[in-house]
């Protein structure tokens, strides 16, 4: 009989810790809110998505450090597409399985915007942060949201830049050549680019797109050289953006102003990579380290702690913004997509990359505003000469 009631008693102690053990890890799991991310960490995109990754860390930091969301600490679920939308999807899927009433993501507009099309048929909420393909959100849908700009940003604010020369200067920039990869993102700031300028009078002497892997621009660039365009706008990522400066200079192109479309060109890697090849070249961002927005030096500082010392593109301000964005609406919303997707329509926040507040307009669904800004490659560094209102040094018109 003893033996039989100790076995019993270890039989009930064991039940007992059991018992206890899942009732601390509810306890500890309750304490924790966790918000999905997807994002490029390998593949041709992986540098972009270390960016992201540390301005989705950042953002977390600073909320945990504040306090977390009501008490509770918010935990970053991220997951690698490794540049593939068929892996996103099934990223996407991961995360759904572990009931994240929302997700951000992906970095590149010919993945997201399958993703947020995907997202949309399961009813939770896409938070898009760096892709600008103008089809993501125009006409987009209930479920997707976009923190970054749309591609005609960029183009908008180089054409302002053009019409402001010319006011100065008439007649001093009357053609363009356009040359953009050819893929989602590509396309869409190709159609802005050939659209705007040529609605606002200037001749678009070439319009011209390329596949991936090409690697020999000189041809294209030749044929620019003996067009003799007064401005050439490029639109490339990563590698593509480094060999086209290079090659550029190789081939004596030498346009009145030479202009990138962000991506691969405010990428820190192209100012080490194209050298000289990049001097005086004007870039449109959204972001760079010399805007106003309070807390912008703050965050900088950050971001490049988180990027082991490297200097942050405009894509992590993007991403730390978006998580910000994502953690208001989940304080609201709690763990139903559906309610995180109705606290979106309502946020309105003041961040150190700029004004976040979704709204519906020109066609745009679930759209935040976000000012272009014109860079120059001055001494190795992006400085912001455009708009008027947030410029930080002058132009260097080329010699």
């Amino acid at each position: 009989m003893t033996s039989v009631n100790t076995n019993r008693a270890f039989t009930n102690l064991a039940a007992a810790l059991l018992l206890c053990s899942a009732a601390s890890a509810q306890t500890a799991n309750s304490q924790t809110i966790n918000i999905g991310a997807i994002t490029s960490l390998t593949g041709r995109f992986a540098t972009f998505g270390k960016m992201q990754k540390a301005g989705f860390q950042v953002a977390i930091d600073e909320i945990n450090a504040a306090g977390g969301l009501d008490g509770q600490k918010v935990k970053l679920l991220l997951e690698d597409d490794a540049s593939d939308t068929n892996k996103a999807l099934a990223a996407a899927e991961k995360l759904l399985n572990q009931k994240v009433p929302l997700i951000i993501g992906s970095y590149s507009s010919g993945i997201t915007k399958p993703l947020s099309q995907y997202m949309a048929r399961q009813n939770v909420p896409l938070l898009v942060a760096t892709a600008v393909d103008e089809t993501i959100t125009k006409p987009g849908n209930a479920y997707t949201f976009r923190v970054n700009n749309q591609s005609s940003v960029y183009a908008q604010s180089l054409l302002t830049f053009v019409k402001n020369q010319n006011a100065q200067t008439p007649g001093s920039i009357k053609s363009v050549a356009v040359l953009t990869s050819n893929d989602a993102f590509g396309k869409s700031v190709y159609t802005d680019l050939t659209t705007l300028f040529a609605k606002a009078g200037l001749q678009v002497v070439a319009k011209d797109t390329y596949d991936q892997g090409l690697t020999d621009f000189r041809p294209i660039l030749n044929r620019y050289k003996a067009l003799a365009p007064d401005a050439v706008m490029i639109a490339s990522y990563e590698q593509d953006a480094v060999a086209v400066a290079k090659q550029i200079k190789e081939v004596g192109l030498k346009p009145k102003f030479l202009a990138g479309i962000a991506t691969g060109f405010a990428l820190p890697n192209f100012l080490t990579g194209a050298g000289s090849a990049a001097d005086n070249m004007l870039v449109a961002m959204v972001w760079n380290a010399d805007v106003t927005y309070p807390g912008a030096k703050n965050l900088e500082t950050r971001l490049k702690k988180a990027l082991g010392g490297e200097a942050p593109s405009q894509h992590a301000a993007q991403s730390y913004a978006a998580m910000l964005a994502a953690a208001e609406a989940i304080k609201v919303g709690g763990n139903d997509p559906e309610k995180v997707r109705e606290a979106l329509t309502k946020v309105n926040l003041k961040t150190a990359f700029g004004p976040v507040n979704f709204r519906d307009y020109g066609g745009y669904q679930n759209q935040n505003a976000v000012v272009g800004l014109v860079t120059q490659v001055q001494a190795g560094q992006f400085v912001t000469v455009a708009p008027a209102s947030a410029a930080k040094g002058k132009l260097v018109e080329p010699k």
